[in-house]
């Protein structure tokens, strides 16, 4: 029997782009709108289904997410913690995780990444149906040469994956979500570092495009994706979840309200979510989501 997927955040990194906010603390845990950045990528995981989640982080921020996160049971998941010395690359993660892992499928998410979008359950959701191969998704953006980039054929499949191109094949940048089968730890061990000295999730992806086995869902213009590694994005990011809750009267990456929905908690347990949050809005939006008004 298959076991169920289990969710990967990679929370490390010195976040030096973010100097001086993140002197003292982490990247992910700085604040996008009204909770930390690291309840966004939580959410994405459990959006699709996936209970058992490890965060990696540096030993100097460990304490930190173990006391905003605690163990996960207010969230009806299982938290566990890991130690990443160094910023070695994204494909480290896999090596990382692999004991978390124990011989079960992945998703991997970077722990600075925001997704949201209507269809945003079924793409997730669809990705972990998969049991053989990777899928990762792609998003139109303006500046493809900071990322890793999508080449397409003359039929619109996936030809190749660059990592922050010269000149980028297309405007179509992998994002920070990658689903992965079992093989992924696996498939690590073997990847040699670039010439930027990181294991780069881009050679991994390129071994699966070369079997076949890689799936690439685009996400089309009723979908966003944040990467908030800068001033600039960090204050879009907060700007962005601030109109959608104003506006719409709707949170955005809470796993509070996931849970419930999901009902991996009780009414009983959200009202106690919502009382100690109560002296702010957050707080209050749990609380009438318990009362189904």
């Amino acid at each position: 029997m298959n076991k169920p997927r289990k969710g990967i955040i990679l929370a490390g990194g010195l976040g030096t782009r973010l100097y001086p906010l993140t002197l003292g603390v982490s990247k992910q845990l700085l604040p996008v709108y009204d909770k930390p950045m690291i309840y966004y990528p939580i959410t994405v995981l459990m959006l699709s289904g996936i209970r058992e989640i490890l965060v990696i982080t540096t030993p100097e921020d460990l304490p930190q997410f173990t006391r905003v996160l605690g163990d996960g049971s207010q969230w009806g998941i299982t938290l566990k913690f890991a130690i990443q010395e160094s910023p070695d690359g994204l494909a480290q993660a896999y090596l990382i995780a692999e004991n978390f892992l124990d011989g079960a499928p992945s998703a991997l998410i970077l722990g600075d990444n925001i997704f949201f979008g209507n269809g945003l359950v079924q793409l997730l959701q669809s990705a972990d149906q998969r049991s053989i191969g990777a899928t990762v998704f792609g998003y139109h953006v303006h500046d493809p040469e900071r990322y890793g980039v999508f080449g397409f054929d003359e039929y619109g499949n996936v030809a190749s994956i660059e990592e922050k191109p010269t000149i980028p094949a297309s405007n179509y940048a992998v994002t920070g979500l990658y689903f992965a089968d079992v093989t992924a730890p696996e498939r690590c061990k073997d990847i040699r570092p670039s010439k930027r000295g990181e294991l780069e999730i881009t050679s991994l992806l390129n071994e699966y495009l070369n079997e076949g086995s890689l799936h690439v869902e685009r996400m089309g213009r009723g979908f966003s994706w944040l990467d908030t590694g800068t001033h600039t994005s960090l204050l879009d990011a907060s700007n962005f979840v601030k109109t959608l809750t104003e506006r719409q009267g709707l949170q955005v990456g809470s796993p509070d309200e996931v849970a419930y929905h999901q009902k991996w908690i009780t009414e009983a347990d959200l009202l106690l979510r919502a009382k100690k949050f109560g002296k702010n809005y957050y707080g209050k939006y749990l609380e009438s989501l318990a009362k189904g008004s």
